[in-house]
């Protein structure tokens, strides 16, 4: 995507951006391994998705830096739905998927240099991919995913809706580190889907009650309560 002058990216105070015309989770991941500073916005904005990614340098341990990724699905909720109209609904997936009006509309991911929940890591990206016109003619052949132009969003700016995403993290993120994650827990409770639902969970299934400190899933069937932790989405390469 071509962008005017006009429309060149403005991120907040701690965060740049580096365009990129291949994968920006590959790029972001490549940038962080090298030890670039926290705050990069990889980002490619395609006529037909937009994706991104945002580089963190937790100093907590990756069993509580993996609030990242439900902090940065709340703020993509208060990005978009600041900037949709006010009947479009936008809710979050414990797994980070995106739903817009009830279909799946792209989501999130996570990356980092460890999968011990106990140590802190080196680095941290949180992706989003997130499609703006349907990938066939036919939508109708996918009813449970759509995209963003065809739910009543055709006029949100994909630039802009970027810009917002990173303020509304960073916003996110100075609330967290000062005041702990009651309010995260909070509002992404109000926009979790499924929650009271059956739900399967690798080999579990059962009903999902709901999510713990960690954001750990709590997976409820006829013998006990099941702990998944958030960390069992993790990825370590792109």
């Amino acid at each position: 995507m071509t962008m005017t002058e006009a429309e060149e990216l403005t991120f907040p105070p701690l965060m740049w951006g580096e365009e990129t015309g291949d994968n920006a989770v590959e790029h972001a991941v490549m940038r962080a391994t090298l030890g670039c500073d926290a705050g990069l916005v990889a980002y490619n904005l395609g006529a037909s998705r937009l994706q991104a990614a945002l580089v963190f340098a937790p100093d907590v341990p990756l069993g509580k830096a993996m609030a990242m990724l439900p902090l940065c699905g709340v703020s993509f909720q208060n990005a978009l739905g600041a900037l949709a109209p006010p009947e479009v609904a936008v809710h979050l997936g414990w797994d980070g998927r995106i739903l817009v009006n009830g279909a799946h509309c792209g989501g999130l991911r996570i990356l980092a240099d460890t999968r011990d929940p106990e140590a802190i890591p080196g680095w941290m990206v949180v992706g989003l991919t997130l499609p703006l016109i349907p990938e066939t003619d036919r939508p109708g052949d996918t009813p449970d995913r759509t995209a963003l132009y065809i739910e009543g969003c055709a006029d949100v700016s994909p630039p802009r809706l970027l810009e917002a995403w990173a303020r509304h993290t960073l916003n996110w993120i100075a609330s967290w580190e000062d005041d702990g994650a009651r309010a995260l827990h909070a509002e992404w409770r109000g926009l979790a889907q499924g929650i009271g639902e059956e739900t399967t969970s690798g080999d579990i299934t059962g009903t999902f009650l709901g999510v713990d400190e960690d954001f750990g899933m709590l997976l409820r069937d006829a013998q006990t309560t099941h702990l998944i932790p958030l960390t069992t989405i993790l990825e370590t390469t792109p």
